[in-house]
């Protein structure tokens, strides 16, 4: 294992809790390169032949194990696109911790663009945590462009918890996911803007088995003159139900458009969205002011719990 420096080990505590290295199978990169990396007798990580990512192939009927393969950045002007591909067998039950932090202390963009493809076989169950974390004093921006592909098999299960709510600049989101019959989705996206930040979530989800369900719902908060995109398309080709929300708070100069799409091309496809973007009531304030709060630090409490 490599000697990660303090930068380095605090990045790797914000995104994926870690405080030292993990138990089971993991995978850390930093600037650029493999830190350190660790496999068991269920879970195999190889890095690709062209050094641009890693395949995880996860046994049929692993149980109750885990797989880490978070990434920090702390070069100014350092860009890079990584592909990881997960092979989940059939009936395993695992849970996925990814994530990238950013610490750009110098007047380049620092980037990630990370590209992570899922195979979920039949009855197979998957917990997917993503934790995006930007910091530095530089000028340069921190950029981060996940994209993440989905395809499910009969009967398998992906929950998906997509977290930003510090330091990142620029990020644009794409999700798209195929599921087969009885295959069930469910993703939490948590998201907090401000400065000039801009962040575009993208998700497009094709619901082709019977019995196949989907709930994509997104919480944020836009402050100071930041910027935010949730575009969340559900398509229903079987009978099938799904389910798309926005819930956004808004404040200072912020702006958020919210663009929720449902497609059905079956007469039993059931499929809903809901879309909310508003202040901070008054009374909340006021009720926690009564408290012996500031007005910052209720609306802090409000925006924790919000976001919680």
């Amino acid at each position: 294992m490599k000697q990660l420096d303090s930068i380095q080990k605090r990045l790797l505590a914000e995104i994926a809790d870690l405080h030292s290295v993990p138990e089971g199978a993991f995978n850390i990169r930093a600037n650029g390169e493999s830190a350190a990396r660790a496999s068991t007798a269920n879970i195999e990580i190889v890095p690709k032949p062209e050094g641009n990512g890693i395949d995880i192939r996860i046994a049929p009927n692993t149980k109750n194990e885990s797989v880490h393969i978070p990434v920090v950045l702390t070069k100014t002007g350092l860009k890079e696109v990584v592909y990881n591909d997960f092979y989940i067998g059939e009936n395993a039950d695992v849970t996925i911790v990814a994530g990238c932090g950013i610490d750009n202390c110098g007047p380049k963009d620092a980037e990630h663009d990370g590209i992570h493809r899922f195979y979920v076989g039949k009855g197979a169950r998957i917990r997917y945590v993503e934790k995006h974390y930007g910091s530095g004093d530089g000028s340069g921006k921190r950029i981060l462009n996940p994209g993440t592909e989905v395809y499910m098999e009969e009967n398998s299960t992906a929950e998906m918890e997509m977290v930003q709510i510090k330091g990142v600049d620029d990020t644009t989101r794409t999700t798209t996911a195929e599921l087969a019959a009885g295959a069930k989705l469910v993703v939490r996206e948590r998201l907090m803007t401000h400065g000039e930040q801009r962040a575009i979530s993208v998700y497009v989800v094709h619901l082709n088995g019977k019995g196949a369900s989907a709930d994509v719902v997104s919480r944020s908060v836009a402050r100071d003159r930041s910027f935010q995109k949730f575009d969340a398309k559900i398509v229903g080709s079987a009978p099938c139900s799904g389910h798309t929300e926005c819930d956004s708070i808004i404040m200072d100069e912020g702006r958020i458009l919210a663009v929720p799409g449902l497609e059905a091309n079956h007469v039993d496809a059931a499929l809903v969205h809901e879309a909310a973007i508003g202040k901070i009531a008054g009374e909340q304030l006021t009720k926690l002011m009564t408290l012996g709060l500031t007005e910052q630090e209720a609306e802090e409490q409000i925006i924790n719990g919000f976001l919680s």
